[in-house]
C-alpha cells in the first residue's frame, strides 16, 4: 500500500492501483492558509490528512511525488490553480523577507558595496585631484591632497579654491559648466567617502556579533571579506585551512594551474600587516600559521564555542614574531 498526496487530497491505493482510503482538505481555502499548509509541506511536516491515513493503514507507504504517477489523480481546477497561484506569491515574499535575517548575505552585500564604493571612489578622487592641478599646479600633494575634493566642493570658484589652500591665484580659470563639473565630481568623492564610512561601521557591527573572534584575530574588514568569498560562514567554518590561505588569489591560482609556482597567500591574508610588513621569504610561513588560526576562530565562531579575547590574539601575534625572528635573513640559494 502507498499513500499519495498533494495540498488538496490524501488517498491511500493498494498495488493495483485501487483507492482503498482518501480524505480531502476541508479547511477553509485562503491563500493565506494554503501558504502556511505549503510551507509545513516543504520543511517535511506532515499534514493532518497524512498523519490520519498513516495511523489508519500503518503499513502504508508514503510517497511524496507518488500522486504526480498516478492516472487517477484528479486535475487541479480553475480556482485551485488560482489559489495555489495566490499563495505562492505569499511564500515567495516571505522568502526575501526571510532573506534579511541571513547574515551571510548581508555581509556580502556589504563587502561588495565597499569594494565598489572604494573603486569607484579611488578613480574619482584621481580625477578631482589631477583636474584641480591643471588650474592650481603649486598645491603641495604630500600635506594638501585630502583637502582638495571638499575645498572644491565648497568654493564658487578656482580662484576661491586656492584662497583657501594659501595659494596663488591662478592664471586660468575654467568655464562655467566645466568648473560646475569640476565640482560635481568633487562632491561625490565626498558623498561616496561618507557612504564607505557607513558601510564599514554597519560591517563592524554585524562581525563584531557574527564573527567576533575571526574579526578580532584580522579585524572586522578582512573577516567580512573571508566570508563573502567562501560564500557563508559555514563554508568558511568547514573549508581546510589551506584553501582560506589562498582566498583571493584566483589569477594567481589560474597561472599556477599553468606551471607557475602555488601563492603563498591570497589577497585578504596578504593585506594583513603581519604579512605585508614581514620580509618576502617568511610571508608563506606567517600565512599557513595565520590561515590556521583564522580557520580555528571562525570554527569557534559558527560552532558557538567561547569567543576570543585579545589576550588570545596578543599570544597569536607573539608567536608571529618568533617566526619572524627564527628567519632573519633569506635562504641562500642552492
Amino acid at each position: 500500500m502507498k499513500i499519495h498526496f498533494d495540498w488538496r487530497i490524501a488517498r491511500v491505493v493498494d498495488d493495483n492501483g485501487n483507492i482503498l482510503d482518501e480524505l480531502i482538505w476541508d479547511g477553509h481555502r485562503s491563500p493565506s492558509n494554503l501558504s502556511k499548509r505549503l510551507e509545513l509541506m516543504k520543511n517535511d511536516i506532515q499534514i493532518d490528512e497524512l498523519s490520519i491515513l498513516q495511523s489508519r493503514f500503518p503499513d502504508s507507504i508514503v510517497m511524496p511525488l507518488g500522486h504526480l504517477s498516478d492516472p487517477d489523480w484528479p486535475e487541479i481546477t480553475t480556482d485551485e490553480e488560482k489559489l495555489l497561484n495566490d499563495a505562492s506569491i505569499i511564500l515567495a515574499k516571505k522568502g526575501v523577507a526571510d532573506s534579511a535575517g541571513d547574515m551571510d548575505r548581508r555581509l556580502d552585500m556589504l563587502t561588495s558595496s565597499l569594494i565598489e564604493l572604494r573603486s569607484t571612489w579611488t578613480t574619482l578622487e584621481s580625477r578631482s585631484i589631477e583636474w584641480t592641478l591643471l588650474f592650481i599646479p603649486e598645491i603641495d600633494l604630500k600635506l594638501q591632497r585630502s583637502e582638495i575634493p571638499l575645498t572644491v566642493k565648497e568654493s564658487k570658484s578656482i580662484s576661491e579654491v586656492a584662497k583657501s589652500l594659501k595659494l596663488t591665484i591662478p592664471a586660468h580659470n575654467p568655464s562655467d559648466h566645466e568648473w560646475i563639473s569640476l565640482r560635481e565630481i568633487s562632491s561625490m568623492v565626498i558623498d561616496i567617502s561618507r557612504n564607505i564610512n557607513y558601510i564599514e561601521e554597519a560591517i563592524r557591527e554585524i562581525c563584531l556579533e557574527y564573527i567576533p573572534s575571526l574579526s578580532l584575530l584580522l579585524g572586522p574588514i578582512s573577516a567580512a571579506k573571508l566570508v563573502s568569498l567562501a560564500g557563508s560562514r559555514e563554508r568558511l567554518a568547514r573549508m581546510p585551512s589551506g584553501s582560506l590561505q589562498v582566498l583571493g588569489a584566483q589569477s594567481a591560482m589560474s597561472a599556477h594551474r599553468n606551471g607557475a609556482p602555488p601563492p603563498k597567500h591570497g589577497s585578504i591574508l596578504f593585506s594583513m600587516p603581519q604579512i605585508s610588513r614581514s620580509p618576502r621569504w617568511v610571508r608563506g610561513k606567517i600565512s599557513r600559521f595565520l590561515a590556521g588560526k583564522a580557520s580555528i576562530a571562525v570554527r569557534v565562531d559558527h560552532f558557538n564555542g567561547t569567543p576570543w579575547n585579545q589576550e588570545v590574539v596578543d599570544q597569536i601575534n607573539i608567536e608571529i614574531q618568533s617566526i619572524k625572528n627564527k628567519f632573519p635573513n633569506p635562504p641562500r640559494r642552492k
